[in-house]
């Protein structure tokens, strides 16, 4: 289950592999301050997905006040409508109305489940799926497993909160903008440092940005995830970038076919570990798969150990369908032969391919500059007007 902000987060998840994906509209989820959707763009989504053999999931997962109940009247009936089919949600009157409306619907890793009986209690309500509590290990999951019979999603991939799958108070506390109503902004992220009034002195907090985590990876792993009958593996971040969910997705698509065919050893999972160095991440942690995380699962700086960056480069003029062959303008900077480019837009997604050659008014060249209009080689369909980008090693 891949993540979807936005139109070109969804195409790339899609393009990708993903199996389902999930996503927000303008209100009621945790992730308000991430690109959600509109009430009317979900019927072109779920008919999208639907073409792509593709599963839609709206989330509405933030707590829920009294003055917005009426918003769920709204939202169900136009999701089930549109053809959306399952709600994320935990909250008791969410629950209710997708049972009114006839809904299925999903229980959000907010309401922390984390054994048998809670699973047995939601899946008496109607459940049909519980996304577990982060905090359960391996192991407990394995137990989980074999004493209920509802579908069992787990993430394995993307940002962990302090917090883990409890209540944030902490940005509400100094920003007035609650994280259990998707408006986090953040602050544990940041460095820290102790004052001490006594001695009128601050000290920074060691090395470590001790409020947050570094982000969750189990490719390493998925083996173990897959044997132990998971139903679906969730990849956070809807508030990334496209080409972050374009990655990840597609590696861990790549690690559960190759699991399949009997090919996924200790040197494939490795090469799959470091194309998710590439894109953004705050270092990696197995999480509690494995028990309670030690002193050093912190992140050690403030934003992202991504290996490579994007450089906006220039856009698609042109794409020719016959030949494979895309046209750009170079607006800022160059390229050269065998250097990686990405090209993002909304109906595209994301491609990513290598530079194999370049021409320029019927003339191959090894460098195309800015204000040069150039042809390469792409197997896959781009548009015009779509936004070019070159990879950089750090």
């Amino acid at each position: 289950m891949a993540p979807a902000g936005d139109w070109t987060m969804l195409t790339a998840s899609v393009n990708n592999g993903a199996n389902a994906v999930y996503f927000g509209v303008d209100k009621l989820n945790m992730r308000s301050k991430a690109a959600n959707f509109s009430i009317d763009e979900l019927p072109k989504i779920a008919a999208f997905c639907k073409e792509n053999n593709v599963t839609t999931y709206l989330t509405l997962n933030s707590i829920i006040k009294e003055e917005e109940i009426n918003d769920l009247d709204e939202i169900i009936p136009a999701a089930k409508k549109a053809g959306i089919n399952r709600i994320i949600c935990w909250d008791l009157s969410v629950i209710q109305k997708c049972k009114e409306h006839g809904m299925p619907f999903c229980i959000s890793t907010q309401a922390s489940i984390s054994n048998s009986k809670s699973a047995a209690f939601y899946e008496s309500l109607g459940a049909v799926r519980i996304v577990l509590a982060r905090e359960c290990t391996l192991e407990e999951i394995k137990r989980i497993r074999a004493l209920t019979k509802i579908e069992i999603e787990v993430f394995v991939h993307g940002a962990m909160c302090i917090a883990v799958s409890g209540r944030c108070f902490m940005s509400h506390h100094l920003f007035g903008k609650s994280a259990n109503q998707g408006e986090c902004i953040q602050p544990c992220r940041r460095e820290y440092e102790v004052f001490d009034p006594a001695i009128n002195k601050s000290m920074i907090i060691g090395t470590d940005y001790v409020l947050s985590p570094k982000d969750l990876c189990t490719i390493e792993f998925i083996d173990e995830l897959i044997e132990a009958g998971i139903n679906s593996f969730k990849i956070e971040g809807r508030k990334r970038s496209p080409e972050y969910a374009a990655k990840t997705v597609s590696v861990y698509r790549k690690g559960i076919d190759l699991y399949f065919e009997k090919k996924l050893d200790k040197k494939i999972k490795k090469g799959l570990l470091a194309e998710l160095e590439t894109v953004y991440n705050r270092g990696f942690s197995t999480g509690f798969y494995f028990g309670i995380p030690s002193s050093d699962e912190y992140a050690d700086i403030y934003g992202s150990k991504a290996t490579t960056r994007k450089e906006y480069i220039g856009r698609v003029l042109n794409y020719y369908k016959k030949a494979h062959t895309v046209y750009i303008l170079l607006e800022t900077g160059k390229i050269e032969l065998a250097e990686n480019i990405l090209i993002v837009g909304t109906t595209s997604g994301v491609v990513e391919l290598k530079v194999d050659n370049i021409i320029k008014d019927d003339n191959f060249i090894p460098t195309a500059e800015k204000g040069d209009k150039v042809t390469f080689p792409c197997p896959h369909l781009v548009r015009p007007h779509d936004t070019v980008y070159k990879i950089v090693n750090l």
